[in-house]
């Protein structure tokens, strides 16, 4: 199975993936640390590395597709395009799909969390509170069933919201009768 993991930075969604993670177990592939091992590498900041990075986590998650195992990608995928990129990827491997959009519906607790928030990504500056705002405003909508957690709620109780998704989503279509 392949899972997608979306949703504005600081929102929860690597909390999640994290633990589910472990909890399938399924490898995480964060787009994040990606992108700053690239800068790391000496690539320029001015280059296109967010899409260098959504291809390299595309091109890790399917070795692990081809392994028989599943993975969870961990990024905002905010854009259309980014989507359909992993339901290629799923497609190839005929596996299924699941997208798990995070959010965090109070807007004080969301900035607060970014704005206390070090995950020690060596060379990665996280993002301001303005940038996230243009994030918001440039993200576009859905157009196929997702789950959508808010991080409001405990990590927990989440992780098994998702869990009991995933294990629905894993089941094979029943015939109609």
């Amino acid at each position: 199975m392949l899972i997608v993991m979306a949703g504005l930075p600081a929102a929860g969604k690597s909390s999640v993936a994290e633990r589910l993670g472990r909890a399938l177990p399924a490898a995480v592939v964060p787009v994040d640390p990606i992108e700053a091992a690239m800068w790391s590498a000496g690539v320029d900041r001015g280059q296109p590395t967010g899409l260098a990075a959504y291809l390299v986590a595309e091109a890790v998650a399917d070795g692990v597709l081809a392994l028989g195992q599943s993975v969870i990608i961990d990024a905002v995928n905010a854009v259309e395009a980014a989507r359909q990129q992993w339901r290629t990827l799923a497609d190839r491997h005929r596996v299924p799909v699941v997208f798990v959009e995070v959010v965090c519906s109070d807007l004080r607790v969301h900035q607060q969390r970014l704005e206390r928030r070090s995950r020690g990504i060596v060379g990665f500056e996280e993002p301001t509170w303005q940038a996230i705002q243009e994030r918001r405003a440039e993200y576009e909508p859905w157009t196929e069933h997702r789950l959508v957690l808010d991080s409001i709620a405990d990590l927990a109780s989440n992780v098994t919201k998702a869990q009991e998704h995933l294990t629905e989503a894993a089941q094979p279509p029943q015939p109609a009768s």
